[in-house]
């Protein structure tokens, strides 16, 4: 089938599956599975400790062929092989170190990018040119203008996006969200998100690249340098070259929840202050310690910092009560508003982590918003970004989130922006 046939086909067999079918055995696939003809097709660009987590978990849905992998590390692209050849009992599943190549695949109907933050716009951009779905890792971007520019052209090509902030799909965060929203607390003060502290290392010697590994193209667009174990794979996180440290990391989760019991998914914070404290020497370079004030049009503050300001997970404070929710659970008081019941809403949301990907493939049938869309998450990253760039310069940003410019001051503005090395271009 081309892209538009099955797509087609997607939208009628979600409008199926309301009345009972019988389906002839010739046309299912393994186990009772829809004949691969019949599948979603996946790609999965990204293969690192998020991308082998979405190749088991994308395994697990009956509707959905993984049909080729991509990594520029050859031992992680032969890991999730070993994990697919399993599951299917073949070895039909294509290898590709480049993107590019397997974005231009006609077969493929959507991909799942689990890269490090540098390297998201580029390709996000090029797949939804090429009409793909797209189940995009958080944090979206490494700037405000390659976020932008990624939401632009998602809507521009009508595609489905799902992004990875998975904590919109849990019961406790949904539910907490949902209480702030509707005056539970009475009116809202201030909310408050504690992230972990970013660690650090030494000065770290150039080592020779190991073989199977294409670091020239992990680089891709951030400034040249030379290579060494601690810069790469998880350790990406820790250096503003390819990301902003546990302010953009661990809140991109948990921002994101801010925003959503505080109704601002699609609007920002009018200022951002705050200051952190960076290492002085070493490789890893985003702050440690942190702390952020950001004020809201209506003036409701939202506080973030490291865990020995605020507890971990998303705390909501308001005139008559408190909620706060992290990943063990949930708290309130009083109390008794564990015992309040919602219908409608956010109610319709899933509830559980693992149906976090089963949405994103419900949309892609049904062409619906995903529970994360991605103009919610630049929304809320851009406020980690502005954080960043606040600390770094050491001095109150205003901000206008109608317009996403930061007035009056020149040099905070560039920094919105970051520029490419060639040949690479957004």
């Amino acid at each position: 089938m081309n892209s538009i046939s099955r797509r087609t086909w997607l939208r009628s067999a979600a409008a199926a599956i309301v009345a009972p079918t019988i389906i002839p055995a010739s046309v299912l696939g393994k186990d009772g599975r829809p004949s691969p003809s019949n599948r979603i097709t996946l790609g999965m660009i990204g293969l690192g400790s998020m991308g082998l987590r979405h190749v088991k978990g994308f395994l697990q849905q009956y509707d959905t062929q993984i049909t080729a992998v991509c990594d520029v590390d050859e031992a992680r692209r032969k890991q999730s092989l070993q994990e697919i050849n399993q599951v299917y009992d073949n070895k039909d599943c294509a290898e590709i170190n480049d993107f590019r190549e397997l974005i231009a695949r006609k077969d493929i109907d959507a991909l799942c990018i689990s890269l490090p933050d540098q390297w998201h716009a580029i390709p996000v951009i090029m797949a939804a040119r090429a009409g793909k779905d797209i189940y995009g890792e958080k944090p979206l971007a490494l700037t405000v203008a390659e976020g932008r520019a990624m939401c632009d052209a998602v809507k521009q090509n009508g595609c489905v996006w799902q992004t990875g902030s998975w904590q919109r799909s849990t019961w406790q965060f949904r539910f907490g969200a949902e209480l702030v929203r509707n005056g539970r607390i009475g009116k809202l003060l201030k909310v408050e998100v504690g992230n972990p502290d970013t660690p650090t290392t030494g000065p770290q010697p150039p080592m020779p690249v190991p073989d199977g590994f294409d670091y020239e193209l992990w680089l891709g667009p951030a400034p040249w340098a030379p290579y060494t174990e601690k810069r790469c794979h998880w350790n990406f996180r820790w250096i503003f070259d390819y990301s902003g440290g546990q302010l953009t990391d661990n809140g991109a989760h948990d921002i994101d929840i801010a925003h959503w019991g505080m109704n601002c998914d699609y609007t920002g914070p009018v200022t951002v202050e705050g200051a952190g404290e960076f290492p002085t020497d070493g490789l890893w370079n985003t702050a440690g310690k942190h702390h952020l004030v950001c004020r809201y049009a209506n003036g409701v503050e939202l506080f973030i910092g490291d865990r020995s300001r605020y507890p971990g997970g998303v705390r909501w404070i308001g005139e008559n009560g408190w909620v706060h929710a992290n990943r063990s659970g949930i708290q309130t008081e009083p109390k008794s508003l564990l015992r309040e019941q919602f219908s409608g809403g956010m109610a319709r949301n899933p509830v559980d982590r693992q149906d976090h990907r089963r949405n994103f493939l419900d949309c892609i049938k049904t062409r619906a918003e995903t529970v994360a869309p991605i103009e919610v998450a630049h929304r809320s990253i851009t406020v980690a970004h502005l954080g960043n760039i606040a600390m770094r310069l050491g001095r109150k940003l205003r901000w206008n989130p109608d317009t996403e410019q930061i007035v009056d001051d020149s040099a905070a503005t560039r920094m919105l922006s970051v520029s490419y090395r060639e040949p690479w271009k957004l």
